[in-house]
């Protein structure tokens, strides 16, 4: 039996080279996965996943890692994003839920479910980092992913104007911790916040630093934050029940494309 060709993707092919290869070897759908919100100590953990049509169509001018965008660029780029994508869909995972399962976990989960909730089927995956195990389809885990390759590029900018902006909302019902600003990273002034203010629900008291100034520092990570009652309250940010990670989906309209049980919104998060 004849072996295929490798496929060779060279260095300086550009943000769309990995893409076109799997899609000249028969892979016309492939979804990238990206998150936001890893290393931060507050708010939500957000994932997305996107898949952008062949061609010329799916090419967004200035797309790149939304870290390297700046706000205003990366909130044009979400747009054309929503725009033009196949399909996509965006994971927000409380932070209560990272306590409660750990945060590798969650992101794992998050990325998987954004990936089996895109309402086009990929035929092939690529996600940042880490690799997304229980789907039934190929895929590759790439190394800053979204420096690489335009999906995961497209699903990092989802994730993170996303998220950014549930942190901006943050800033509103819990003043004094300048979420608006760091969006929950940790910074001088936020470690200045949380040592005069204490933290919030929106905490994330499974980290060292929010376990320290809350006095749990001394129990297991899974087993810091707080119940609803006590010296911490108002901490609330009301979630579904059963703290169950909620779906934003969106696609581009195609006759075929059925409609996921978890959709809450059509054409994306707004």
């Amino acid at each position: 039996m004849l072996t295929p060709p490798r496929t060779v993707v060279r260095r300086d092919g550009g943000l769309y080279a990995l893409e076109r290869a799997l899609q000249r070897r028969g892979f016309r759908h492939v979804a990238g996965a990206d998150e936001a919100g890893r290393g931060a100590c507050a708010g939500p953990l957000v994932a997305a996943a996107a898949v952008l049509p062949e061609g010329r169509r799916g090419e967004i001018d200035g797309l790149a890692d939304s870290k390297l965008l700046t706000p205003a660029s990366r909130e044009r780029i979400y747009q054309e994003v929503v725009d033009r994508a196949l399909a996509y869909a965006v994971v927000v995972v409380p932070a209560e839920e990272v306590d409660a399962r750990g945060l590798h976990v969650c992101n794992l989960a998050a990325m998987r479910r954004a990936l089996a909730s895109l309402t086009v089927r990929p035929e092939y995956v690529l996600s940042d980092g880490f690799g997304v195990d229980g789907l039934d389809v190929p895929g590759l885990a790439v190394w800053k992913g979204d420096r690489v390759a335009a999906c995961v590029a497209a699903a990092s900018v989802l994730a993170k104007v996303t998220r950014d902006r549930i942190m901006v909302e943050l800033d509103g019902t819990f003043p004094g911790y300048g979420f608006a600003e760091h969006k929950g990273y940790i910074t001088a002034e936020h470690t200045t916040a949380l040592r005069q203010l204490g933290p919030c629900r929106e905490h994330r008291f499974s980290y060292v630093n929010v376990a320290t100034v809350s006095g749990r520092e001394g129990r297991p990570p899974r087993s810091r934050r707080p119940g609803r009652t006590g010296s911490h309250q108002p901490m609330a940010r009301t979630q579904a029940s059963g703290g169950t990670v909620g779906v934003a989906l969106g696609e581009q309209p195609r006759p075929t494309a059925p409609v996921g049980e978890d959709v809450v919104m059509e054409g994306g998060v707004r």
